[in-house]
This record gives C-alpha cells, structure tokens and sequence, in this order.
C-alpha cells in the first residue's frame, strides 16, 4: 500500500515531468551474488553504490520502488551545507576535535554534489548561487548572527543579510534578516538522481527496481538478501531507505519519524515578476516553527514546500496552507494558478541529526537527514562506500552510533500529527498579531 501511495504522490511532482525520461530499469529475478548490496536507490544508495563501484567492487542495488517515487526524487532540490547544529554546538556534543571534524564534513557536503555534477555532465539544472535562511523575528535573528558567525570563523564563504538585503535578494519585505551560505545551491532533484543512477550503471553497478527486499539472513559469514524473486548474497549490505524503511529493518526504522513534506509549484512566471521574485537565484528557508522553503526552478516556476498532515501525504489536494504562504509572500502570484502539487516524507531523528550505523558485521546504514538529503545523503552515501571498502570507522570524519529506537515509537504518526497541527496554529497566531500590529507576517 505504501508504494501505491508514493507512485500516487509522484504523479504530482512538477520534477517528473521536467525531467528527461529514464530508460525502464529490470526488476531482480533470481539470484545474484556481488560484493556489495545496497538497499534504496536515493542519494544514499547510489552515492554509496558510484564510490563503491569507483573502488573496484561489484555492487548490486535492489530498490523497492521505480527510481525516484521516495524522498530522493521528491525533495525541494535545495543544496545546503552543515546541519541543524551550529559548529560550537556540534563541538558541545561530540567534543572539540570529532565535533569540528563533524562540522567540516557536513560543511563540505555541497561540494561533492556539485563536484560529481560537474565531472560526470549531470544534467540537473544545477545552480549554486547561495542559500539564504531568513527569519521574520527579531530574537530569532540574533542566533542567525551567531551561526554565519561561527561558520565564517571556520572559514565559510557566508554573510550577515540586513532586512534590505533580504527584501532586495527574495523580491518579499517579509523578513527581517538572516544569513547567505554561499556554499549552497539548488538542482532539479531528479533529474540529480537519475544522474547519479545513470553513472553507477556505466560504472558496472546492477541497479533492479520494483524489488523490495522482504528480509536478511545470514549464512557462512555472508549476507542472503531476500526478495520475493530472489535473492542476493554479498559480504556487505548498505541499508540507505532514510524515511521509506520498512519492516524489514524494523529497528532502524524506529529510530527515525517519517513526516509529511507538500510542495506546489505555480505556473512559469510572467516577464515582470520573474525578474522581482529571488532575482539573484538563491533558494530560501525560513524559521517559522513550521519552516517554509522556497525557490524558483529553471522554467522561472515558484516552488515553495512546508510540513503536511498526514492525511494529504502522499496524494495532496488541496494546498490552503502552501496558497497562503504565497500570497502572504508575494502578493502579486496570487493570480498566477498553481501547476502542480506533490509530497513525500522526510526522515527525522530524535537529536536532529543524520546516523551512520554499523549494528552487525557486514551491515551498514546511513540515514535520517531531517530535510537536508541532498548534499548530506550524498556524502554518508560516500562515507559508507569508504567503510565497506575496508577503512577503519574511525577515520571517516563522521561517528558510527549504535542504533536506538524511540520509545513508543508506534505513536510517532499521532505524536507528530499533533505537534504539526499544534506549530501550525502557533505561527498562524503570530503572523495574525503581526499583521494587527502593521509589522511584516
């Protein structure tokens, strides 16, 4: 049923259908041996399966669903540095030294995006203007301060963005500042996957579709990777489903709440407003306590993404709360009709962070990028490559955590359902008040 839903969802998406298409890939029927499986076909799992295959081993890579129906192929295409974490914050955690080496590997994660883009001809209307977060709050702009402060410290090519920068970068006088990460960038999401797809094959790795792997076992120091139509026996597995694990790794799956993320896309602007709406390119995210996401895509289209409930992923409707948002942004695109609506689900984690685990010999995971997969899924995808290639774990500049499952995590959905609903009424309050007292939403 899941998998029903999600082709459902991705019928919607403005990305399917500006992509080129796809030759039809083979579904597993049989069984194979390799060195390497990987499960999941987003950035994960062909980043992992492209540094894999680049370092001599034979990799098969078993997806559940057609390329591109999860997360990978649904996102926003926003390339972003770093993570939830400020740098020091990082540092607090993980102590000084694994804290910066944490923080310089998430801070360089857009370059391996845009890196691969280039040196194999992705085609994915890549672009790497910047990213701007941006607050409509007087005491949320002072910690935007210290963040751009910590991260130009450590040398990133970032900036404070006064309330004219903001108005003067977006076209909406709706902010009262941020910061702009230069390292960042935007790409048209599937486009970027089938990509990387698309080398991985040339590269010699056997990529299979519509092939849900239904259990492991394991036998004489290997890995048996079951399907309903085969099988796939290797020294090393690399689980790589973020938000879409299921039952067959149940406990990685407890470790992670798969929320609702809605996005629409309007018509191509016209001439006048395309040139006064994100003129410089940027992609924009904003700290609502129900953040809202924004860019244009290469048709001069607006995107613009935020949580959904539950009840309209994966097949949205109606979109009140996304037409809202672009009325209150840019008031003149209230009369430009909305093109598409689509959704899919993002992975998010207990402490705000993406995991490496290694929870048996052999058996390796990456997951949980809590709405930052593009540049982060690509790099633990190459992180994994590195481990199942036979570095030590302890030189990978990121950590290996055991895997913990949340409490009750069987009431995760209502849990979250509740606390969208909850964050929702709260900023729709507070864009109210401000409306009354004259002040921007």
């Amino acid at each position: 049923m899941r998998g029903q839903l999600d082709a459902a969802s991705a019928a919607g998406s403005l990305w399917r259908d500006s992509c080129a298409p796809m030759e039809p890939l083979p579904r597993l029927a049989g069984d194979e041996r390799a060195e390497i499986v990987v499960v999941g076909a987003g950035y994960t799992g062909l980043s992992a399966a492209l540094h894999a295959v680049c370092g001599g081993r034979d990799v098969v890579v078993l997806e559940a669903r057609e390329l591109g129906e999860g997360g990978s192929g649904l996102n926003g295409g926003q390339v972003i540095a770093g993570l939830k974490h400020d740098p020091d914050t990082l540092e607090q955690m993980y102590g000084e030294r694994s804290g910066a080496q944490v923080a310089a590997c998430c801070g360089t994660a857009p370059d391996l995006v845009f890196e691969l883009i280039k040196e194999h001809a992705i085609e994915c209307d890549a672009v790497r203007t910047g990213w701007l977060q941006l607050t409509a709050s007087e005491r949320q702009l002072k910690g935007l301060e210290r963040r751009a402060a910590q991260w130009r410290s450590r040398g990133a090519d970032v900036a404070v963005v006064s309330a004219r920068e903001a108005a003067d970068l977006t076209g909406t006088a709706r902010y009262c500042g941020g910061w702009i990460d230069r390292r960042g960038g935007t790409v048209q999401p599937l486009a970027y996957l089938r990509g990387l797809a698309r080398i991985a094959r040339a590269r010699g790795a056997r990529l299979f579709t519509r092939t849900p792997v239904t259990h492991l076992t394991r036998r004489e120091n290997a890995w048996l990777v079951h399907t309903a139509r085969g099988a796939v026996r290797a020294q090393t597995v690399i689980v790589a489903t973020d938000a879409y694990t299921d039952g067959a790794f149940d406990e990685l799956r407890r470790t992670m709440v798969a929320v609702p993320s809605i996005q629409v896309a309007t018509a191509p602007l016209p001439p006048r407003l395309r040139a006064a709406v994100l003129p410089g390119g940027q992609s924009v995210s904003d700290t609502q306590r129900i953040l809202r996401y924004f860019r244009l895509d290469a048709a001069g289209r607006f995107v613009i993404g935020t949580r959904g409930s539950y009840a309209d992923v994966p097949v949205p409707t109606r979109t009140p709360t996304h037409e809202q948002a672009v009325r209150e942004l840019y008031p003149d695109l209230a009369a430009v009709p909305l093109q598409y609506r689509w959704g899919g689900f993002v992975a998010m984690t207990r402490d705000g962070l993406p995991h490496l685990h290694e929870p048996a010999p052999g058996l390796l995971a990456g997951m949980g990028y809590n709405g930052r997969g593009v540049a982060m899924a690509t790099t633990l995808g190459r992180l994994l490559a590195r481990r199942a290639l036979g570095e030590p774990a302890e030189t990978l500049g990121f950590p290996t955590t055991p895997v913990r499952p949340i409490r009750a995590h069987g009431l995760s959905r209502v849990a979250a359902r509740a606390a969208i609903r909850y964050l929702q009424a709260r900023d729709a309050l507070e864009r109210a008040l401000a409306r009354s007292r004259g002040a921007p939403a």
